[in-house]
């Protein structure tokens, strides 16, 4: 089937070129392939603002239950209960509902000082330096304390944890994701979980293991041992891995808007504004996948029941129709309605923390850092075909 014919353009999330700077072929398929069809890999993409939306927007079509990412989609495989990203109701509202418990907006906003301790852990002992790099000494330390302490993870052990779990989003450059290492780091929360069993405390892991709900067939119960672990897994990686990138992505956009940066030094209340335009300019998930569950036509063409299809977050968030001159940077620009962390139903239960974390991070690095320039031929990106963002960014401090 070939539904971009009479044009030469070609987009897939795997392609190493696309990823360093997927905008331009964003920007082309809002213009002339609004629906897009990818031979090579079979599976069809929607770019602009209102298809993304829908797709988030109408559940009964666009499904969760075969997984959020390409390959889980494309293989078949049965997705581990518990795995709330992956679900449909009714399984989704009751499992979803579990987790909404610890993300509480009180509990969130409780962690702030907490937060701006592990800043200053890390960056404290960068100071005096002429450089760093972002992602490891800064990006990379604060998000892992902050979802290892509301797990229970011991501290010592936090670090291998975060390693463990991020390796399993990297892939061979050009190449998919492993099937298999879509959950391959489950069982390494085992002892932890055990170890909590016995001793309880104040964190997800107990509160999870002793909380008490119905499940879809009317019975009143507890978590199973494997779906604590899935559960625990879910909230592991995706309180990660995105909010390393997201610290990342601001090292480099507000290096790059040194202007707009001094503003925001002088001014702080421009803080929560500029972490939202972030969010919008450079999402850490550029496109997130949907099973279709049932025939249905967009941009007048039928896409089969059966399909593949990724909602191209990143070309939404720049979408000109929704937000005016989307590929310009502006502080200044109210973010209301990006799609960064979905829409609807399976809006992000941790965006509330993802954004406290991003706010207190550049709080904290501004208040130590007010000027800095990025290294960008000694910069990395991640090799990854899930999340998008910096593995190494190196900065120089004038």
């Amino acid at each position: 089937m070939t539904v971009t014919s009479g044009h030469d353009l070609y987009y897939d999330p795997y392609d190493v070129g696309i990823n360093a700077d997927p905008y331009p072929v964003f920007r082309r398929l809002r213009e002339v392939a609004q629906l897009y069809y990818n031979e090579r890999y079979d599976f069809f993409a929607v770019s602009r603002y209102e298809d993304v939306e829908r797709g988030f927007k109408d559940r009964a079509t666009f499904i969760s239950g075969r997984g959020g990412i390409l390959e889980l989609i494309k293989s078949g495989i049965e997705i581990p209960p518990g795995t709330v990203i992956f679900e449909d109701p009714p399984t989704h509202t009751i499992h979803r509902s579990l987790l909404s418990r610890v993300f509480t907006p009180r509990k969130v906003a409780a962690l702030e000082p907490r937060i701006r301790q592990y800043c200053a852990d890390a960056l404290d002992p960068l100071i005096g330096r002429s450089g760093f790099d972002l992602v490891r000494d800064f990006a990379a330390q604060m998000p892992m304390r902050v979802i290892g302490m509301l797990l229970g993870i011991p501290d010592q052990d936090q670090e291998a944890v975060r390693d463990r779990v991020d390796a399993n989003l990297r892939t061979e450059a050009g190449r998919p994701m492993q099937q298999a290492d879509a959950f391959a780091s489950g069982d390494m929360f085992a002892e932890y979980i055990d170890w909590r069993a016995d001793h309880p405390s104040d964190d997800i892991m107990t509160e999870l293991m002793h909380a008490e709900f119905e499940d879809e067939t009317g019975t009143r119960r507890r978590l199973t041992r494997d779906e604590l672990l899935t559960y625990v897994s879910v909230v592991a990686g995706a309180g990660n891995e995105t909010t390393t990138r997201l610290i990342g992505w601001t090292g480099k956009v507000l290096a790059e808007h040194a202007d707009q940066r001094r503003e925001i030094v002088e001014d702080r209340s421009l803080v929560n504004d500029a972490i939202e335009e972030i969010l919008r300019f450079e999402p850490p998930a550029q496109h997130v996948g949907r099973y279709v569950a049932r025939d249905v036509e967009i941009h007048g063409r039928t896409v089969p029941e059966g399909s593949a299809m990724l909602l191209l977050v990143g070309a939404a968030n720049r979408d000109e129709r929704r937000f005016p001159d989307g590929d310009t940077f502006d502080i200044h620009r109210k973010v209301t309605s990006h799609v960064t962390f979905g829409y609807g139903a399976h809006f992000c239960l941790g965006a509330a923390l993802a954004r406290l974390e991003g706010r207190v991070a550049l709080d904290e690095l501004l208040n130590r850092f007010p000027e800095w320039e990025v290294d960008l031929a000694s910069a990395e990106l991640a090799s990854t075909s899930t999340v998008r963002g910096w593995e190494t960014l190196p900065v120089v401090i004038p």
